[in-house]
């Protein structure tokens, strides 16, 4: 199976205009999220999906491979469908062009998960090791089958422990955004309407449920966090730092 990884790269942002060229120990995060992804042993390339041509020509000036996209795209998604349309690749790997934590190792996982003839979509769970995490609506909460397959995902904490049960309180994992999907499914998925749980849950993964695909989930062990404001500048520098 051949591999693409395509990087979203929008340059407006509500709470954090302009965000994916801040400087993170001297490099943007954009090339923090590129570079990172260019190590994946299974990708066989990596190119950014951008509407900014400060974005687009950015990724060129460190020597990164970048395309234009149409503005009007109203998700992610969307903007990696229009370039997977005009490659041939059997795997598109959607990461987020704000996750400069990003693994080379989950891009690689996400990619495996799909060698299950079974499987539509590759995505990765990790085990929620903070409460507060569980009761946070920004984290996105997962239950998954007996083969790895998910069931459901949500802003609410799932499975919900009822005071009287007979078991002990259940382990909780929350979604890690990264995804893998065959490239007809992600084609397919991009051509379709929202659906209800998507738009009372705003989780695009849903859209992908209700539709009979099926989602494989893997654990990662690695811990990693999106800029999504300014404020989450310090928590991935340190982490950063923590990685020399």
């Amino acid at each position: 199976m051949t591999a693409i990884v395509i990087i979203p790269a929008r340059y407006d942002s509500a709470r954090f205009p302009g965000k994916l060229l801040y400087p993170l120990r001297g490099m943007p995060v954009i090339q923090h999220v590129y570079e990172n992804s260019n190590r994946a042993r299974l990708a066989d390339d990596v190119i950014v999906a951008t509407d900014s041509e400060t974005i687009f020509e950015k990724v060129l000036s460190f020597g990164g491979k970048a395309v234009m996209t149409d503005r009007k795209h109203k998700s992610g998604t969307d903007r990696v469908a229009e370039v997977a349309r005009s490659t041939d690749y059997d795997i598109i790997v959607n990461v987020q062009g704000d996750e400069p934590l990003i693994r080379s190792e989950m891009i690689d996982d996400v990619i495996s998960l799909l060698e299950d003839k079974k499987a539509s979509i590759g995505t990765l769970i990790k085990k929620i090791e903070d409460p507060q995490e569980m009761r946070d609506p920004n984290v996105v909460k997962i239950v998954f089958d007996n083969e790895g397959f998910a069931l459901y995902f949500s802003r609410a904490q799932i499975p919900f422990h009822a005071p009287h049960s007979e078991l002990s309180t259940p382990d909780y994992y929350k979604h890690i955004g990264i995804y893998s999907y065959r490239r007809d499914i992600l084609l397919a998925l991009a051509g379709m309407e929202q659906t209800g749980l998507e738009r009372v849950e705003k989780l695009e993964q849903l859209r992908a449920l209700e539709n009979g695909m099926k989602i494989k989930i893997r654990e990662t062990f690695f811990e990693t966090y999106g800029v999504d404001t300014p404020e989450d500048i310090e928590r991935v520098e340190k982490c950063l730092n923590t990685s020399l």
